[in-house]
């Protein structure tokens, strides 16, 4: 398994019910980055949810270098394979920063997350994690990403990248580019041909079958 899908199997394992029923709800953040741009009538949406969308999209809560650094992240646990892109091909960064706007409660354990994560690379590298190397951004990664292995110490960076990855994957399985990752294929059309034969002779029903 490489690090796409071990990454992403920790994601969907410990994906946050409530962020993902948040993300999928008909005004979901995934649907919420071209609110702006579209008339205020919208259909089985009532004017006040365009107006509060709009407010938060105009918001900004995170600056830029926690942007990068959430870059980073995101495409560090969902990266771009021969499948599908990256986390932030498909918009997450900007998921992430509607979502803690529109759910106050993730700012401070999102921005407290960040702020321990520099200090620590700080500490160990001399520089910011956006600013590290790829090596050290993924060993780094690695002290925070499986809380079964974490050393002493590191349980705030465990608890804020296990919020990061819920984020990242609600943010990519939501997202048109996530949908077909999964290959689903919602209501499709079929034709019915009746009992299988195998199921009609397991109940002795097979001569009835050309009735």
């Amino acid at each position: 398994m490489n690090r796409r899908d071990s990454l992403k199997a920790l994601g969907l394992t410990a994906l946050s019910t409530g962020v993902l029923l948040q993300a999928c709800k008909p005004d979901s953040a995934t649907d919420k980055s071209d609110v702006a741009a579209k008339d205020s009538k919208q259909p089985g949406r009532e004017a006040f949810e365009v107006e509060r969308d709009k407010a938060l999209n105009a918001a900004k809560f995170f600056n830029e270098h926690e942007m990068a650094t959430i870059t980073v992240l995101a495409d560090i646990i969902i990266p771009k394979d021969g499948r599908s892109g990256s986390a932030s091909d498909a918009k997450v960064p900007d998921f992430i920063e509607f979502i803690v706007k529109d759910i106050p409660s993730h700012q401070t354990p999102m921005r407290g997350g960040l702020k321990w994560l520099d200090v620590q690379c700080l500490s160990r590298y001399g520089k910011t994690f956006k600013d590290a190397s790829a090596e050290q951004q993924i060993d780094m990664v690695d002290d925070i990403a499986y809380p079964n292995k974490v050393k002493p110490g590191m349980a705030q960076g465990v608890a804020f990248f296990n919020k990061m990855r819920d984020l990242t994957a609600s943010g990519f399985f939501t997202s048109e580019m996530g949908v077909k990752d999964v290959e689903y294929l919602g209501n499709t059309p079929n034709q019915w041909r009746g009992v299988p034969d195998d199921v009609l002779k397991q109940y002795g029903f097979e001569n009835t079958a050309k009735l």
